[in-house]
């Protein structure tokens, strides 16, 4: 180096550095977080707001890990595919999602974004339209009174039924006994709830799947209160805008972990992308105190990350989830030519256990080229291949350009990190929203910081072009 020229200032040493070893980034941190998944990176912005000095390592050079939102180029590097073709528009028009999923308008995300004003990062619009498959065809679930009155869902006087069912769900206050009418909904199960209203069968499913979301019958014999209250989120969130009861950011969902991070850099924290993990150093009572890059080390109090950052031994399978990518020309057909609409195909309408989502995006909400749509499929593996898996959902969406399937396996961790500082988030789950995976995150950051996240905020705040 010429004289004159700046010097880069020596690199810390620290006296449990090996002989050779050299420090990562600064060598010693409060939390390490390792991916930059939603709920990492919710957990590394509220840990720096706290004044917890934070290092993130992703292995991709992305944010977002299974929940990024990738370009042209890089889907296709993803899944193999080779190089993109040029007819599908420009590569900067592409921000597709890896997992599909859409936010409540009223749900615990919505108030978490809120409650970290990552909302001045970040415009939303709301989706066109939410569909169920009954009987063969594509109906679209009401989202106004009108809507319901018309609707082929179901005859006149079960509208009238399913009408009082909703005041009585509309009124419930879990903490209100007057608001009862005398069921306790701890003990009543949810089909006892449908029968007391004198609900048909065919009523009961589209409410569970369609409009309390539940992925399969078993809730149907379980306490009804859990389920009602997913049933009032989704009114509630129907009812803010009228269209559908959810709402997506712009330029696809990899904006929200990159929302989350900025205030961990903000802050003061330390990304670093592009960097892979080798290994999680554990002392001789098996808890973990730093990682190790190459030959640089970091150490930390607390090791935070998805499951496919630790050994094998911390982690257990819950299932498997495929999930298939698809570029179309056109909209999903029976919609109503919306640009962005989600269908679900409760499984026992097509013989299945769990059922089936399809989500469709596209330029207008800034994910594609202009004439493209992006439609994903997804369910529990539950069949002998993954295409047997999704083939209800395909044949709803007519000509595809260009597809692309995956089976991942979901994990969760074996135990709560206090003993050994693993301080492990849940994969995302099957369910076409991101209330349970909240509650997972929630869980985490309660783990890590040993107090729990106020949540006690209204969700009517978020800014955005409706």
């Amino acid at each position: 180096m010429s004289e004159g020229e700046p010097q880069e200032p020596p690199k810390p040493s620290f006296d449990w550095l090996p002989e050779g070893a050299e420090p990562l980034a600064d060598g010693e941190y409060d939390a390490i977080v390792l991916g930059t998944g939603l709920k990492e990176c919710v957990v590394s912005g509220l840990l720096s707001v706290k004044g917890k000095k934070v290092l993130q390592v992703d292995r991709n050079n992305y944010y977002g890990g299974d929940g990024a939102s990738l370009n042209l180029t890089n889907l296709f590097e993803k899944f193999q595919a080779g190089e993109a073709p040029t007819n599908l528009g420009a590569n900067r028009d592409y921000n597709v999602d890896l997992i599909p999923k859409f936010i409540m308008a009223y749900g615990n995300l919505t108030k978490m974004l809120i409650h970290t004003k990552v909302t001045r990062y970040l415009e939303f619009k709301s989706i066109s339209g939410s569909y169920v498959y009954k009987g063969g065809k594509i109906l679209k679930v009401p989202a106004t009174p009108n809507e319901a009155l018309t609707s082929p869902l179901m005859g006149l006087f079960e509208k009238r039924r399913f009408r009082s069912f909703l005041i009585y769900i509309n009124d419930w206050n879990p903490d209100d006994p007057s608001t009862h009418k005398g069921y306790d909904l701890n003990t009543m199960t949810m089909r006892q709830l449908y029968t007391e209203y004198g609900l048909q069968p065919d009523t009961h499913q589209f409410i569970s799947h369609a409009m309390c979301l539940q992925l399969d019958e078993k809730h149907m014999d379980l306490p009804a209160a859990p389920t009602v209250k997913d049933l009032k989120t989704y009114c509630d969130s129907i009812a803010r805008y009228g269209t559908s009861p959810y709402i997506y950011p712009l330029y696809g969902l990899g904006g929200l972990p990159e929302g989350f991070s900025r205030i961990c850099a903000i802050h003061g924290g330390t990304f670093m992308l592009d960097r892979k993990v080798d290994e999680i150093m554990f002392n001789e009572s098996g808890e973990a105190y730093g990682i190790k890059s190459g030959n640089e080390m970091a150490k930390a109090d607390l090791i935070i990350g998805d499951p496919s950052y630790f050994p094998p031994e911390k982690v257990r399978a819950t299932g498997n989830l495929v999930r298939c990518i698809c570029l179309l020309n056109h909209p999903i057909p029976e919609t109503n030519n919306s640009g962005s609409v989600q269908v679900i195909i409760p499984g026992p309408q097509v013989d299945r256990v769990n059922d089936i989502f399809v989500c469709c995006v596209g330029n207008e909400l800034q994910v594609s080229a202009p004439g493209i749509y992006v439609a994903i499929v997804s369910t529990i593996a539950e069949k002998a291949t993954p295409d047997e898996d999704i083939a209800h959902g395909l044949k709803l969406l007519g000509p595809i350009l260009k597809r692309f399937t995956s089976v991942s396996t979901t994990y969760e961790p074996v135990s709560d990190g206090h003993s050994d500082k693993c301080y492990i988030s849940s994969s995302f789950d099957a369910t076409s929203h991101f209330e349970d995976d909240v509650t997972d995150l929630l869980d985490l950051y309660k783990r890590v910081s040993g107090e729990d996240l106020d949540m006690n905020i209204s969700a009517e705040n978020v800014d955005g072009d409706y």
